[in-house]
């Protein structure tokens, strides 16, 4: 490589950059796969140039290395014979072998001079029956400072090379198309046809018109081949000392690309989650509000059905005091006892096991409405942890562990609210508050048969009040007209009062629950509001970032591809350590 006070600051600008970016994949929380290609980039400015092979298993890459190379350096075969990545280098000892860090990377020596600075790399061939080694190739394809691409003259440009060579583009490498086996083309037609049919396609997916040449390896070693000829003429060109600087330098750029726009479609699909998942919060607000008018509503219903039963015992109450509070039942009038065996007969009747049954009903149905609205929110949260459009990153972990928090809080919350449980709640609330409101109801009952027992109870106190003071010697002529006017008009005030009360109770125990439900959702949902504000805010950030890296990269990018070898650049002496190990 060219040493210059150009090309140093512009290594030291690139080593910048990359340390920018490595710290950005890094705070962003990349996948692990990431993060390593921007710390494989920095070594790689390290690394002697790598002159990287590649090509299906079937596309002779071994016979034209050795070409080139002039010596038999790698096994040949017509089978995928190479289950590693070889990097030969210019070294004393022919064969030598020597490990790297890489259990897959071989390093091998060879006297061969016209690797001087330059390692070589082969590659085990794609589209083999062994996948390992296609994932091989494709993970050392980002290292690579120029890729010589070889096809087959007899299947030229295969529908899996097009794929693999899109790699190379993605990753902004120079590529140089190589068609071995052109010594089964008879005629220069069909030389020519091979050839724009592969510069077309090279042309589709790179986006611009590389080098191609027709060779055959087996030609030139067996005494000499003019595309042969041709091919090293233009890496003459290509590996001179300004050109492979140049090229060096923009191997690194072409990942910070990559790296740079893998970073920005994660930003970009996590702030399409985060937006989709505002939504949700919204949508789960809307359907609590819903839930909540819903619940009102059949509250409304059920009140509406107890009031008819309290209307049946006042109608009831009303016949009883019409019937005996007349002069026809004197004698009845006398007997306090039969009177109140009687009342409760008559009037109060089934009332508290109506009352007891209905209140059963309406305990029943919110239950199942309040944990079918928790079975809701549960079903909504399962549907948004998916993520296909987000790359298993720290943003899409932690964001699943949250929603996993609100569905697994909505799980305990089904669990322990059973119906028994909210029942024996309500039922000992409602108990608690109508000994506040009222007075002297014993412990122990349920709801239904406590306020029964209390209507029962309340009714005999203002029937016998007005009944106890009856006597054969206080019945005057208005005095049982008043005592049945008195009487209806007490009844009305205490089936009132009742009413009221059982109103009030009923919808405060109602709204206890449904805020001690709400209060669940909000404790619940809180991480996750926190999270989403504090991810918009880091991938605000994120990007600002982003788009300044992006500038220095274009910059960078610019100077690199007008960069040429000053009259006094004096060449370095030529190195080939550092490469893959």
């Amino acid at each position: 490589m060219l040493v210059s006070s150009r090309v140093q600051d512009l290594l030291g600008r690139e080593r910048a950059l990359l340390g920018d970016v490595l710290g950005l994949l890094v705070g962003q929380g990349a996948p692990p796969d990431v993060v390593e290609g921007a710390r494989v980039a920095v070594r790689a400015l390290d690394e002697a140039f790598l002159l990287v092979v590649v090509g299906e298993f079937n596309a002779g890459k071994s016979s034209f290395v050795n070409a080139l190379l002039g010596a038999s350096v790698l096994p040949e075969g017509v089978t995928p014979t190479t289950d590693r990545i070889y990097v030969l280098v210019n070294g004393e000892v022919p064969g030598q072998m020597e490990a790297t860090r890489d259990p897959f990377v071989s390093r091998l020596t060879y006297p061969l001079p016209s690797l001087e600075g330059v390692a070589l790399v082969d590659t085990p061939g794609t589209n083999a029956i062994v996948r390992q080694h296609q994932a091989l190739t494709e993970g050392f394809l980002p290292r690579a400072d120029l890729v010589l691409f070889l096809t087959s003259a007899d299947r030229p440009f295969t529908e899996s090379e097009r794929q693999f060579l899109s790699l190379a583009a993605r990753w902004g490498r120079s590529v140089i198309m190589v068609v071995n086996k052109a010594d089964l083309l008879e005629t220069p037609e069909q030389k020519a046809q091979v050839r724009e049919f592969v510069e077309a396609g090279a042309r589709g997916v790179l986006g611009l018109t590389p080098p191609v040449l027709l060779i055959s390896a087996r030609a030139e070693q067996r005494g000499g081949d003019v595309g042969f000829h041709a091919l090293r003429e233009v890496l003459r060109m290509r590996l001179s000392e300004v050109e492979r600087t140049r090229l060096k330098l923009l191997s690194p750029l072409g990942t910070v690309a990559e790296l740079l726009a893998g970073e920005e479609a994660r930003g970009a699909a996590a702030r399409q989650t985060l937006a989709e998942d505002l939504g949700v919060l919204r949508e789960l607000e809307a359907r609590q509000r819903a839930h909540q008018e819903s619940t009102l509503g059949e509250l409304d219903g059920q009140l509406n059905r107890v009031n008819r039963l309290l209307s049946e015992f006042e109608v009831r109450a009303d016949r009883f005091i019409d019937e005996k509070l007349r002069f026809g039942n004197l004698r009845g009038l006398l007997n306090a006892r039969e009177l109140e065996e009687a009342f409760r007969r008559e009037a109060v009747a089934e009332l508290p096991d109506a009352i007891d049954r209905q209140f059963g009903t309406m305990i029943d149905r919110f239950v199942e409405v309040n944990l079918g609205f928790w079975e809701d929110v549960q079903v909504f949260l399962a549907r948004r942890q998916p993520e296909s459009a987000v790359a298993r990153t720290r943003f899409s972990y932690d964001r699943a562990a949250l929603l996993e928090g609100i569905a697994g809080s909505a799980q305990q919350h089904l669990q322990t609210t059973t119906q028994t449980e909210l029942a024996r709640q309500l039922s000992r609330d409602a108990e608690d508050a109508m000994k506040g409101a009222v007075g002297g109801l014993a412990g122990g009952l349920g709801i239904g048969a406590g306020l029964g027992a209390l209507i029962g109870a309340s009714a005999l106190d203002f029937t016998g009040g007005i009944l106890a003071g009856l006597t054969l010697g206080s019945l005057g002529l208005f005095v049982l007209p008043n005592k049945r006017l008195q009487a209806h008009r007490q009844l009305r005030e205490k089936v009132a009062a009742l009413r009221e009360a059982l109103e009030r109770i009923v919808r405060s125990e109602y709204g206890r629950e449904q805020e001690r439900a709400d209060t669940r959702l909000r404790d619940a949902v809180r991480p996750f509001t926190q999270f989403t504000a504090q991810e918009q805010t880091r991938l605000n950030d994120a990007e600002q970032k982003l788009a300044a890296l992006q500038l220095e990269l274009q910059a960078l990018r610019t100077e690199v591809q007008a960069l040429a070898a000053p009259p006094s650049a004096a060449p370095s002496p030529p190195s080939a350590g550092g490469a893959a190990d």
